[in-house]
């Protein structure tokens, strides 16, 4: 069957294939999905990236896909991997996440010595019914290749006297922005003491699931010894476990018993203990008892650092070494400045064009790849200046739109300032779920989608979103 044929002829055939990868949903096809993807992005993305995915299986409204390396792993993540959950979503929208783990049978020599290193320690301890390993320890997450400059060495350093003093710094808090390092320093520390101690790496958010999971299926005796039988407990993310009381209150009292016994709590968050919302006071005045530091933007010296070592790495994995000059690598260097996760994301699409055109962009070609990452004007998009200029085209003001009230008034242009935030900047949909008043992930999306339908059959609606952009982009709050 080829994927070119109509999607009416797949769905009646798909029983009666037996290649046919079928998900185990009604009335849903991964075949499906693919085909559209190629009719929406085109062949050549199509036969290059998204013709490799394979599916694996559904677990809990998540859905785990396959791909042949982590290089393709990475750039289907960076570039399609929010469109093909929306296709998806369309067959079965109780779908919320989509996972990408690397097809077992292609790995590389030194991942599979690092994998193996790992499935012999015992010592680590793993969410057993977790079929998509939340917390499991990645070995290419070393202190050996953490790149450190001025913004990020106190961190660094903190981290290996930690494992060299076990409950000395106790707990241990790291913060910074998105994309900074925090999970690499988290996961260093775990493959450090995984060897002599049991070690527990988890993300906030799947503390969460496994206490609602326990709540449910009545065994919280068994949530409360598993979590607490640790000697290392490892928490990524912390600020995402806000407003959750009860959740919040069995934390505080594991994180008790766990000092009390003399574990280790290592904890990463994008926000200082004291400016974390909706989080119970006790539990932050904890957080700042033990050691707290912080990981900044990365200075020129280290984003210059990190693209040479990035783009030899990346380049050495591709059948004929790619070369990047130093002036497309000074250029990144000093354009991207956000975040340690653009640069990385910069060379991939720089490594990525020379496989496929062959050769290495020169300056004007790279502008062009990474426009949508590029500061080049002067004026920078932030959440609060849409926001504001939102506000006023609207004439209503910020508190009404951070409101929870859903009068028609405030919802659309609630819903406007989501979309204008999504496009316009590099956020990712919780980050911009926690400028608009904590509102969950579904509720962004939601609201995108919205105004994209809207955009279609609203010759206003596509007005009004040009003369808002038009104003944002050039920071012209006064002609509002």
């Amino acid at each position: 069957m080829s994927l070119t044929e109509p999607l009416s002829i797949i769905m009646n055939n798909s029983s009666k294939n037996k290649d046919l990868n079928v998900l185990k949903l009604e009335n849903f096809n991964w075949n499906i999905i693919q085909l559209e993807m190629k009719n929406k992005l085109g062949k050549d993305i199509y036969e290059s990236w998204l013709k490799k995915i394979e599916f694996v299986e559904e677990f809990n409204n998540y859905l785990l896909l396959s791909v042949p390396t982590r290089f393709i792993r990475d750039w289907i993540t960076s570039r399609y991997l929010d469109q093909i959950l929306q296709t998806v979503k369309k067959y079965k929208k109780g779908i919320v996440r989509l996972e990408l783990k690397i097809g077992e049978n292609n790995t590389t020599k030194e991942d599979e010595r690092n994998l193996n290193e790992v499935k012999q320690e015992e010592n680590i301890s793993f969410i057993k019914d977790s079929h998509l390993q939340y917390n499991r320890i990645d070995p290419n997450k070393r202190f050996e290749n953490f790149i450190t400059g001025s913004s990020n060495k106190l961190a660094y350093e903190a981290a290996l006297k930690v494992c060299e003093n076990i409950s000395s710094y106790n707990p241990f808090y790291i913060y910074g922005g998105v994309g900074m390092g925090k999970t690499h320093l988290l996961n260093s520390i775990g493959l450090q003491l995984r060897r002599n101690k049991k070690v527990m790496f988890i993300s906030a958010e799947r503390f969460m699931y496994q206490f609602v999971k326990s709540i449910k299926s009545n065994d919280m005796v068994k949530f409360k010894e598993y979590f607490r039988s640790t000697d290392i407990l490892l928490i990524d993310d912390i600020q995402f476990m806000n407003g959750k009381e009860a959740m919040q209150e069995e934390f505080f009292h594991t994180f008790n018993a766990l000092l009390d016994k003399g574990s280790q709590i290592i904890l990463s968050a994008d926000r200082a203990p004291n400016k974390l919302s909706r989080i119970q006071e006790r539990i932050k005045s904890r957080f700042s008892g033990g050691l707290v530091v912080d990981i900044q933007k990365p200075d020129f010296e280290l984003r210059k650092k990190i693209v040479a070592n990035k783009t030899e790495e990346l380049g050495s994995l591709c059948s004929e070494k790619i070369n990047i000059s130093l002036e497309i690598q000074n250029f990144i260097s000093s354009e991207i400045t956000t975040s340690i996760r653009e640069l990385v994301g910069a060379i991939n699409r720089i490594v990525s064009f020379s496989r496929i055109y062959k050769k290495v962009p020169n300056l004007s070609e790279t502008k062009v790849v990474l426009k949508d990452l590029l500061n080049l004007g002067e004026n920078k998009v932030t959440i609060d200046l849409i926001q504001t200029i939102v506000c006023k085209f609207f004439k209503i003001s910020k508190n009404e739109m951070l409101s929870s009230r859903r009068s028609r008034y405030l919802v659309r242009p609630r819903q406007t300032a989501i979309y204008l935030t999504k496009i316009l900047t590099s956020k990712s949909l919780p980050e911009i779920g926690r400028e608009f008043s904590n509102r969950d992930h579904t509720t962004i999306i939601h609201s995108v989608k919205t105004i994209e339908k809207l955009k279609e059959k609203d010759p206003e609606m596509v007005e009004n979103i040009n003369k808002l952009k038009n104003q944002i982009l050039y920071n012209k709050e006064d002609e509002v």
